[in-house]
Parts: C-alpha cells; sequence; structure tokens
C-alpha cells in the first residue's frame, strides 16, 4: 500500500519557520518525484515546489522562491521543505504528492497538482501551517 505522511506544520509568527516532512512508503522514492502543494480556503491550488527522483532537478513557484527550500533523503524515503521567512500569504494544509511533473514545470512556470487518488494520484493527508502574530 502506498502511503504518504506529512509532518511539521503548526503555528508560527511571521517571519517564523518550520520544517516539512513527507514519508513515503510502499514505493521506492528513487523513482519518484515529489511535489508540494497547498491549497489555502478561498483560494486556488497551488503547486509550491518539487524535486526530481535524482533531486538534480527543483522547483518553486515565484511565491515562495527564495524562502522555502526542499530537498530528499532517499535513504529515508523522506522529502523535506523547509520553509522561512513565513508570511501571512502562506497558511494552508500542505499536501505532498506524486507523480508530479517536476523536470518541466520551470519551463512551464507553474507546477500541475497530481489528480485525485481516482485518477492515479498519490497525496498524503496534510500538515496545516498557521501563520499569526
Amino acid at each position: 500500500q502506498i502511503q504518504f505522511v506529512e509532518s511539521g506544520g503548526g503555528l508560527v509568527q511571521p517571519g517564523g519557520s518550520l520544517r516539512l516532512s513527507c514519508v513515503v512508503s510502499g514505493i521506492t522514492l528513487n523513482y519518484s518525484p515529489i511535489g508540494w502543494i497547498r491549497q489555502a480556503p478561498g483560494k486556488e491550488r497551488e503547486g509550491v515546489s518539487c524535486i526530481s527522483s535524482s533531486a538534480d532537478s527543483t522547483y518553486y513557484a515565484d511565491s515562495v522562491k527564495g524562502r522555502f527550500t526542499i530537498s530528499r533523503d532517499n535513504a529515508k524515503n523522506t522529502v523535506y521543505l523547509q520553509m522561512n521567512s513565513l508570511q501571512p500569504e502562506d497558511p494552508a494544509p500542505y499536501y505532498c504528492a506524486t507523480p508530479i511533473p517536476c523536470s518541466t514545470a520551470q519551463s512551464m512556470g507553474v507546477l500541475p497538482a497530481p489528480g485525485p487518488p481516482d485518477r492515479g494520484g498519490y497525496w498524503g493527508p496534510g500538515t496545516q501551517v498557521t501563520v499569526s502574530s
């Protein structure tokens, strides 16, 4: 059974930091690009970042570029999202997911989210990020 489990969300003040983790089981992470997706209430879903299977390619949405860093540890089957300088527009549930077209996201200028589970997408339940003073 393929399972994605996110953790690391929480409440921080503006300018604070969080490190999200996504532990993957049931698939070989080495062959899977992984993305982080967020969707705040009343806003469109946004592909925030992704990392290729070999970690030689990454993508960041303009809204997080320079503040967020994605990384992966295939030996631990884990993908991380380091979020610094969190701002009031960042709060949302954050999901890790696959499949994700990470190799083409940069040229496309956007990271499409995977489809729902009944269309081949794999998603975690999400971890909530809240930014408030």
